[in-house]
């Protein structure tokens, strides 16, 4: 055979394939530790009467087991997000993931109220140092606004759609399981993600200790919120004189913890940070604003499935699949094309009045209500609209930050959901305990009263979701869409 004739094979054309953009891949498992933290904040409102139960909690009482874990989680989230500045995000994520895994594993063992709360609380400072890593890696990550824009949609579902998922897992495990395996699903997760961050997380850079480590002021701040949700919690057992020295001694903790920011070298907030922007003052509130109504409703509508309508632990959890699928829906696509679309603020603006619309369907239903008719549709309508908004405020909120301060841009905004939740929630359990207290009567119906105190919370949130409203739509002002600078003009 002449070397004419020889044939040489073609290369196959299905051998060639794309490299895997290790971004994605990293993307997915700061989620996946993210959603362990937001579904930690919604899967035991499905177990609370489990846990009441089983551990001789109050009506009042309960609300530490949400609270304890939402009041560290927002008073370390700046000091997290400095740790990651300071430490590295790899290093500090890596923690943060060992630190909540095993306060899991002691939330499960719990065996008294006290037990139970305090491990709570630690795994409120695992999260607090995951959190603000995860979202600088974000940042950092995805440079381009597109790219940026579809991760954070991402991110977005993970953050509002996976508290539907946490009630909707807290129901199947509660009912099945019992109460303690709520806390034991997060283990294999953790040590997975735990495992995988070597891997996947590009390395740190040596550690920068030469600014600092604020933590006299984020105990300060801790404490300071702490205090005054204790004492909203407590005003209606506490007499009037212990209620106004906690508001008193919350004040003072605040003070102290302004004074300490002036003069530390690296402040968890540096002074002057929101009024150099506009942007990034409206957009912590009205994150604030928002958690107050979904946390609410989370809260008083899964209470609502079962002390009212009677449902158990499994069916209130199926309850909320509708509205988890329509966040994953929205947020995987929909929100991050009309935030290209039509720009952050008119996102954020009809998203909020969404959620204040489904607040206020909530707020009429009845005792003797229906699935269908009293609870899908205001569901429906509040989880499409939290889609929207979550993940254009957390843009909006992140936009123009430089790469050195995405921890701290990613503390602040968590910091604003965390504190917004837990001042929240305090605040709507006393509103409703108050009014169904007021409509108690000598032979009273117990269960309307306690519905009509749920009709209370309900409208105070959509209250408060509406004030998020009035704020987005005054203070908010961003470059339109398409012109590539989505720079916050105030900060210029």
């Amino acid at each position: 055979m002449t070397e004419g004739n020889v044939i040489e094979p073609k290369p196959k054309a299905y051998r060639k394939r794309r490299p895997l953009d290790r971004r994605w891949l990293a993307l997915l498992l700061v989620c996946a530790a993210q959603l362990m933290i937001v579904l930690d904040g919604t899967i035991v409102n499905v177990a609370l009467p489990a846990i009441q139960g089983s551990l001789s909690f109050s009506e009042t009482s309960l609300s530490w087991v949400v609270n304890g874990y939402l009041l560290t989680f927002g008073g370390f989230l700046l000091l997290g997000g400095r740790a990651g500045d300071l430490f590295g995000r790899r290093r500090v994520f890596a923690f943060g993931l060992a630190l909540f895994t095993l306060a899991s594993l002691l939330c499960g063992l719990a065996g008294s109220q006290w037990m139970l709360v305090a491990a709570r609380a630690l795994q409120g400072v695992g999260g607090a140092i995951i959190a603000p890593a995860a979202l600088s890696i974000i940042i950092t990550t995805f440079k381009d606004p597109r790219e940026r824009a579809r991760a954070m949609g991402i991110w977005g579902f993970v953050v509002s759609g996976g508290a539907s998922i946490g009630v909707l897992l807290g129901g199947v495990l509660t009912q099945t399981m019992g109460w303690p395996w709520i806390f034991f699903v997060n283990i294999p997760v953790g040590i997975a993600a735990f495992a995988l961050c070597g891997p996947l997380l590009d390395r740190d850079p040596k550690p920068d200790l030469s600014g600092g480590f604020d933590l006299p002021g984020a105990f300060l701040v801790t404490a300071s919120i702490v205090a005054a949700v204790y004492a909203i919690v407590g005003a209606g057992a506490n007499p009037p004189a212990v209620t106004a020295l906690l508001l008193l001694g919350s004040a003072a903790l605040m003070v102290g913890f302004l004074a300490v920011e002036r003069r530390t070298a690296a402040p968890l907030v540096p002074p002057g940070v929101f009024a150099r922007s506009r942007n990034l003052a409206a957009s912590n509130v009205i994150m604030a604003l928002a958690v107050v109504g979904m946390v609410g409703w989370f809260f008083f509508s899964a209470l609502y499935l079962q002390r009212v309508l009677g449902y158990d632990s499994l069916a209130t959890g199926l309850a909320y699949l509708p509205a988890t699928i329509a966040l994953g829906a929205i947020s995987q696509g929909p929100s991050a094309w009309a935030v290209n679309r039509f720009g952050m603020k008119p996102t954020i603006l009809s998203g909020l009045c969404m959620m204040a619309f489904g607040l206020l369907l909530f707020a009429r239903a009845p005792v003797g209500g229906s699935f269908l008719l009293d609870v899908l549709p205001g569901m429906l309508i509040l989880g499409v609209g939290a889609a929207f908004a979550f993940m254009a405020v957390i843009l909006a909120s992140t936009t123009g930050v430089p790469e050195n301060e995405a921890g701290l841009a990613s503390g602040l905004v968590n910091t604003s959901q965390q504190m917004g939740g837990a001042l929240g929630l305090a605040v709507l359990a006393a509103v409703a305990a108050a009014y169904s207290a007021v409509l108690a009567g000598p032979n009273p119906d117990a269960v309307a009263a306690l519905n009509s105190g749920y009709h209370a919370a309900f409208l105070a949130g959509a209250g408060c979701v509406l004030l998020g409203v009035l704020i987005a739509a005054t203070f908010l002002s961003f470059a339109p869409p398409g012109d590539g600078t989505a720079q916050d003009p105030t900060s210029r």
